[in-house]
């Protein structure tokens, strides 16, 4: 611990604990070892530069390792106020904050006083704190002085943001990069000023103030000296939670392991207990948030006490109750809770928003469920139905898609379960084209054979065409344009696409002018296209009553309206071209 006797000796009244225990020499530097062993080592070779930025989060120690490189560079023998520099009054170690001294005429005075010898020391130093706040007129005046300033002067300039300092600025210093302090070692400096202050403490307490300091040892600081004003001698959760106001950890881990078990009302009444303690709702988001960081980390390393930042038997607990989670439902429960979070500081209901994503989390595993029973791999009727993603083309065809010759890759769409049980004609002869080419929806349906000869691939293969069509789209517009239509066919020079049934602004902009469109798929097929759009049908038959009772009954359809607590009021049967089949399906609008 620093002797604190010069700083206080000419100090009257209570100095806060970041005051009092801030370093006063390189070996008291805590957490930027590196830095501060640097310096020493270019004092010690005479090989200082002559300015520095000093970059990092506040309370990371930039002032205080600035004010120790000061004193320790104007070091004078027989000096016997070594402690000028620490206090901020020494004649030769300047201090301004570039907050309130951003004008251009400021940086003017500092050049006409950096030209004044220093009064006793071997260097005038300037410490510009918070730097990057100066004006671009100030940092255009410092150019020169701060390339080329005289022999007696050293810039040390500090600032949370380096990326608002002008790069001709950084470029004349030496940059240092402060890194966030790790929790174990704010821990154990708080653990030594708390033995100097004769107060005692619990291991968990302190813990906990070394992550609520973020990397910071001032706030660190600061948070503790709530804490011992507050005591009666001794620091524990207890106090910690009623004075700083977080959210205790017994009903936050009470809430969570509702969480885990799917138990909603367990769930929403340790919630409801944390709230009426009278803590903001962000705080308790925050606080499940945490929680669940902590499960995270559990349930990939392990009990290991030092990634955990906690002691050994809380790591322990953490891993047994992480075993229940895997890691990717623990990072969704995360992003809710942080989502959540965002939304309850401006919203007028933040209760309703708390409630509604704990039951959200609570009930997870049955969302879980649900996507399985939506997803790809979802059983219908012994088939696979592969949806379409943003990246992937329309396919309107089961035939699949010969090696396209264009330099644009083509995406290989996955065939429809009819076309796998369609054999390809052994006829070596050209096909008839009115046998391979899918009929239109609003018409009746023709028998489509395979063809065995390869015809050119926007004739005979319609989705390699559209595939061909949305790879050459290299734009957001062009692909906005093509997802406002659906593929038809493509007949010699012409591209017919159907409409949207109920056509956007967008649409029909397009339909109205579309010369964009020729143009770019004249680009995708290498000569003239015309575009032609067809109108969209009129809706698909329903389904004979026999054919909906036993889509109604399908294990499927009755998982779907258990868990949507839902029920089947359509069923239409699909003639169009996606896939061949002539199965009733039931209306999707009653799904979502």
């Amino acid at each position: 611990m620093p002797d604190q006797s010069t700083e206080t000796s000419t100090e009257t009244g209570y100095q806060v604990l970041a005051r009092r225990y801030r370093s006063r020499t390189f070996e008291e530097v805590v957490g930027q070892e590196s830095i501060a062993d640097t310096l020493q080592k270019a004092i010690d070779r005479n090989r200082t530069a002559h300015a520095y930025l000093f970059c990092g989060t506040r309370g990371v120690g930039k002032t205080s390792m600035a004010r120790i490189f000061a004193r320790t560079l104007n070091r004078v023998e027989g000096d016997s106020d070594q402690g000028s520099v620490l206090r901020g009054d020494d004649i030769d170690v300047v201090e301004i904050d570039g907050a309130s001294n951003n004008s251009v005429q400021d940086a003017r005075d500092l050049i006409a006083n950096a030209s004044v010898l220093p009064a006793r020391a071997p260097y005038k130093i300037y410490i510009i704190d918070e730097v990057h706040m100066l004006s671009t007129a100030a940092f255009n005046a410092l150019l020169k002085t701060m390339e080329e300033p005289p022999a007696h002067v050293k810039f040390i300039l500090c600032t949370t943001e380096p990326h608002k300092v002008l790069p001709t600025i950084q470029s004349r210093c030496q940059r240092f990069d402060f890194r966030p302090i790790p929790v174990p070692r704010i821990a154990d400096h708080l653990r030594q000023v708390l033995a100097s202050e004769s107060v005692e403490a619990e291991d968990a307490a302190i813990a906990r103030v070394a992550r609520l300091a973020n990397g910071s040892m001032r706030d660190g600081l600061s948070l503790l000296e709530r804490l011992v004003a507050a005591c009666d001698d001794r620091v524990d959760a207890a106090l910690l939670e009623r004075v700083l106001g977080v959210a205790p950890e017994d009903r936050v881990r009470e809430a969570v392991a509702a969480i885990g078990s799917g138990d909603v009302a367990g769930a929403l009444a340790a919630t409801a207990g944390l709230l009426g303690e009278g803590l903001p709702p962000e705080r308790v988001l925050d606080g499940f948030a945490e929680r669940f960081r902590q499960l995270l980390v559990a349930a990939t390393c392990g009990a290991d006490t030092e990634v955990l930042e906690t002691g050994p038997e809380e790591a322990a607990a953490l891993a047994a109750e992480a075993a229940r989670h895997s890691p990717e439902q623990i990072v969704h429960l995360i992003g809710l809770c942080d989502a959540a979070a965002q939304r309850v500081r401006t919203s007028s209901v933040p209760r309703a928003i708390v409630d509604a994503v704990v039951a959200r989390m609570a009930l997870s595993e049955r969302f879980v469920e649900a996507a399985a029973l939506l997803s790809s791999d979802a059983p219908t009727g012994g088939t696979k139905k592969k949806r379409l993603t943003a990246a992937e083309p329309r396919v309107r065809t089961s035939v699949p898609s010969p090696p396209s010759p264009d330099p644009t890759p083509s995406l290989a769409p996955e065939a429809e379960p009819a076309a796998e049980s369609a054999p390809p004609s052994p006829s070596p002869s050209p096909p008839d084209p009115a046998s391979t080419r899918r009929p239109s929806s609003d018409g009746p349906e023709a028998p489509a054979t395979a063809p065995a000869t390869r015809e050119p691939e926007e004739q005979v293969y319609p989705e390699g065409a559209w595939a061909r069509l949305e790879n050459s789209a290299q734009s957001a517009p062009q692909r906005a344009m093509l997802a406002e239509f659906t593929f038809e066919r493509l007949e010699g020079g012409t591209l017919y696409l159907r409409s949207p049934e109920v056509p956007s602004n967008a649409a029909e902009f397009v339909k109205r002018d579309p010369r964009s469109l020729e143009e770019l798929a004249g680009r995708a097929f290498g000569r003239k296209i015309r575009v032609s759009f067809v109108e969209q049908p009129a809706s698909a038959p329903a389904a004979p009553a026999a054919e909906a009772v036993k889509i109604a009954t399908h294990p499927l359809v009755q998982d779907a309206m258990e868990l949507f607590d839902a029920h089947v009021v359509q069923v239409n049967r699909v003639t169009g071209t996606q896939g061949s089949t002539d199965e009733p399906q039931p209306d999707r609008k009653d799904a979502d």
